[in-house]
């Protein structure tokens, strides 16, 4: 009985090691399974990298592109600006130049009223007292005169 009871314990032992020659083979096909997809996953992933990649340097071309073109613009548009600034700095002189010009103008029209105003102030002073010379006598003398005068009645 003692025998029988050390090798009761062994065939337990063999049933679960063939349960597990079983199950190794369904482990086996889903290993490969999984190795296949594995595959076919980091296919994809490199592919995605390459279109990544691609995509960046399109990108990166495209950026540089327009950073030239701003550049280019930028580049012209400060060299209208120069010219504008250029122009405009022309015409304020031309037109300082012009007021100047007008100003001294009429100054000059200006002295010669003055002076024409002055001459005619002198003249026409000039002229009142050769006419205080030569008129009637003033109003009061003359007043006195009506009064000595009779009244016809």
């Amino acid at each position: 009985m003692a025998d029988s009871d050390s090798s009761t314990p062994t065939p337990p032992l063999t049933t679960p090691l063939s349960s597990k020659k079983e199950n190794t083979v369904p482990i086996g096909s889903k290993i490969a399974e999984l190795t296949e997809s594995r595959a076919e996953l980091l296919t994809r992933i490199q592919g995605l990298k390459q279109d990544l990649q691609s995509w960046r340097s399109k990108l990166d071309t495209q950026v540089k592109t327009y950073r030239d073109e701003l550049s280019d613009l930028k580049k012209s548009l400060n060299v209208e600006v120069d010219q504008l600034k250029t122009e405009f700095q022309d015409l304020r002189t031309t037109l300082q130049q012009q007021q100047d010009d007008v100003t001294a103008s009429l100054k000059n029209l200006g002295l010669h009223e003055i002076s024409q105003d002055t001459k005619e102030t002198a003249n026409s002073a000039e002229t009142e007292k050769k006419s205080d010379e030569v008129q009637p006598p003033s109003s009061e003398e003359h007043s006195s005169k009506e009064i000595q005068t009779p009244v016809s009645e």
